[in-house]
C-alpha cells in the first residue's frame, strides 16, 4: 500500500501537483482502495494526472476563504478536488470548534473521489461530518430517459468512541458511475435496476449502460430526491453549475476548468450534548443494531463492511484492476517512475 501510495504522489507531482495537491489526492484515493471502494480509489489517478497536466485542475492553487460566523466560502481556485475539500473540512472542523457547528461551501473545485474521505475527516477530529458535490450529469431521473442529475454522493461520519466512526459514504444513484468502468474493464455484468441504456431502458450490460437509475429502483424517486438535495447544497448554495452544465468528466476536453461546487458541514457534539451521554448514546445504539435478530448474516452499521475491507486491504494489499494496470503502467513509463509492488 505505501508503494501505491507513493506512486500516485509521484506521478501527480510528475504532472504539475504542488506538495498540497499530490498529498491531498492520494489521501483520498488511498482512503476509497482501502475500504474497498475500488471506483474512487487507485483508478482514478490516471484521471487526475491528465486532468492535471492538461490544465483543467491547476496543481498549484491559491485557495481563499471568506468567513462569516459558522459559515465560510472556499474559493478553490480549480484545485484538485480533494484538496480543496480537506482544506474546507478542516476550516469546518475549526469553525464548529468555536460555534458548534462549522460550514462550508466550495467554489471552483473539481472531482473530490469518495464524499467519505471527508466526512471521516471530521469524525476523526472529534466531529460529526458531512460532505456532498454534485457532478455531471450521468443519472436519469425516476421514470426518465436522458441524464439529469450527477452521482450526487452524500457521506456521515460519526465519532465512536473506543471504535471506528460510524461511516455512511453513499451516492444517490444505484452505483456511480466509476463502477459501471470498473465493471466494464472486469467483464462483470451490472446489477439489476442500476443503469440504462440510451432510450432509458434498464441493462445489466455494462457496456451498453449509457447512464445509471437513482437509488431506490422501484421508489426512485426518493434517490432522485436525495440527489436534488445534493445538488442545492453544493451547486445552488455555492453559485457553481448545475450537473447539466459540467463539462463530461471523461473529456474530451482537458485544458478548461469544470467549475464545480461542494458543501462540507462539522457539528461538534459537545455544543449540542453532554459529551459521556453522546457517547454513551452512540454506545448504546451501535451495540441493538449488531445485535438485532438477522436473517441471513450479521447485522451490519455503516462502515462496518468498510472497516474489515480495510483491515484484510492492510494485511493482503489493494487489488488492481486490468484496465487500471495497464494505465499505471504508462504512467509509470511517461514520468520515469517504477511500478508499485503488486497486491498478494
Amino acid at each position: 500500500m505505501a508503494d501505491l501510495a507513493a506512486f500516485a504522489h509521484a506521478a501527480l507531482a510528475a504532472a504539475g501537483a504542488d506538495e498540497a495537491s499530490a498529498a491531498a489526492a492520494t489521501r483520498a484515493m488511498v482512503h476509497a482502495s482501502r475500504l474497498g471502494i475500488d471506483s474512487h480509489g487507485i483508478r482514478l489517478l490516471p484521471h487526475y494526472e491528465t486532468a492535471i497536466r492538461g490544465g483543467r485542475v491547476n496543481g498549484h492553487p491559491h485557495l481563499r476563504f471568506a468567513e462569516a460566523g459558522a459559515v465560510a466560502q472556499l474559493d478553490a481556485d480549480h484545485a484538485q478536488g480533494a484538496r480543496a475539500a480537506y482544506a474546507a473540512m478542516d476550516r469546518a472542523v475549526d469553525l464548529a470548534g468555536r460555534f458548534g457547528i462549522g460550514a462550508v461551501t466550495i467554489r471552483n473545485g473539481s472531482h473530490f473521489g469518495a464524499a467519505g474521505a471527508f466526512a471521516l475527516a471530521a469524525a476523526e477530529a472529534g466531529c460529526i461530518g458531512l460532505a456532498t458535490c454534485n457532478s455531471d450529469s450521468v443519472v436519469r431521473l425516476h421514470d426518465g430517459a436522458e441524464r439529469f442529475h450527477g452521482t450526487n454522493p452524500l457521506a456521515v461520519a460519526v465519532p465512536v468512541a473506543g471504535g471506528r466512526p460510524w461511516l455512511l459514504d453513499m451516492a444517490t444513484s444505484a452505483i456511480p458511475y466509476n463502477r459501471v468502468l470498473l465493471y466494464r474493464s472486469l467483464g462483470w455484468a451490472l446489477p439489476e435496476a442500476t443503469a440504462s441504456d440510451a432510450q432509458g431502458r434498464d441493462t445489466t450490460d455494462a457496456e451498453r449502460a449509457e447512464m445509471l437509475a437513482p437509488l431506490g429502483a422501484a421508489f426512485g424517486f426518493k434517490g432522485a430526491g436525495l440527489a436534488g438535495l445534493a445538488e442545492i447544497l453544493s451547486a445552488v448554495l455555492s453559485g457553481m453549475r448545475l450537473s447539466h452544465e459540467i463539462a463530461p468528466m471523461a473529456g474530451p476536453d482537458f485544458t478548461r476548468p469544470r467549475e464545480m461546487g461542494a458543501f462540507v458541514l462539522a457539528l461538534r457534539p459537545a455544543a449540542f450534548i453532554d459529551p459521556d451521554v453522546f457517547r454513551d448514546g452512540m454506545a448504546r445504539y451501535l451495540a441493538a443494531l449488531r445485535g438485532s435478530s438477522a436473517a441471513g448474516g450479521p447485522v451490519m452499521a455503516p462502515g462496518d463492511r468498510e472497516w474489515a475491507e480495510a483491515e484484510r486491504r492492510d494485511r493482503d494489499g489493494i487489488p488492481v484492476d486490468p484496465a487500471t494496470l495497464d494505465a499505471l503502467a504508462a504512467l509509470a513509463a511517461a514520468h520515469g517512475l517504477r511500478m508499485p509492488a503488486p497486491a498478494g
